[in-house]
């Protein structure tokens, strides 16, 4: 029988205006038990540990020195800084993941999105949209984590995030669910099916088949 070799990981960047359903997504796609291994990429952050939070499963907690040196040293493929805090995604985490076969989900908003195609041109982003602005304010209200004064500012955020829709690779509308998951995993298919993946995977049996 033929030996087939590892493919490399694919990062997908997934994007959307909050309440859209893109962490439930990204959840339920990694709670399926055929899936290929793929992880959630973890931030760097300057900002303290709220309750629960722990270093190295929701984010790596560093000082506001630290992540500067790591800016300097073009450490991330994307950071940002939100009020007084920095937020970045470390590119040594990322490459190592995907040189062993990992697929990676970076969950980031477009700009963040910019960064990371310019540093990482084979990365394949997603955009999620709702079915309407209503059934997206609907979400919001139904969540109960929000005032309406913050919902509102939501929701006028989430028309600037949707122009940028046409940035991406791919786009699922998530109005049902179970079929929005579905096209996330034949998003996800499709990338592993590619020429340049399955040359990957089954090098030596195109030797053999070639010879």
């Amino acid at each position: 029988m033929t030996q087939n070799s590892a493919q490399t990981g694919t990062l997908y960047i997934i994007s959307a205006p909050s309440g859209a359903g893109k962490s439930s997504l990204i959840k339920a796609y990694l709670n399926l038990s055929d899936n290929h291994p793929t992880k959630v990429s973890i931030s760097h952050t300057t900002r303290a540990p709220r309750p629960g939070e722990q270093h190295g499963e929701h984010y790596y907690f560093v000082d506001k020195a630290e992540f500067e040196v790591m800016i300097s040293r073009d450490d991330f493929v994307e950071h940002a800084q939100v009020y007084e805090n920095y937020y970045g995604t470390s590119r040594q985490a990322i490459e190592g993941n995907l040189a062993a076969g990992i697929d990676i989900f970076l969950d980031i908003d477009w700009q963040g999105a910019q960064q990371v195609r310019a540093k990482m041109p084979s990365a394949k982003s997603i955009f999620i949209l709702p079915p309407s602005l209503t059934e997206l304010e609907n979400r919001l209200f139904q969540r109960g984590q929000d005032s309406p004064e913050t919902i509102q500012k939501r929701m006028l955020k989430a028309k600037s995030e949707i122009s940028h829709y046409s940035e991406y690779d791919y786009l699922i509308i998530n109005d049902n669910f179970e079929q929005s998951l579905f096209e996330l995993r034949c998003i996800i298919q499709t990338e592993r099916l590619t020429l340049d993946k399955q040359s990957q995977q089954h090098h030596a049996l195109l030797e053999s088949l070639l010879k």
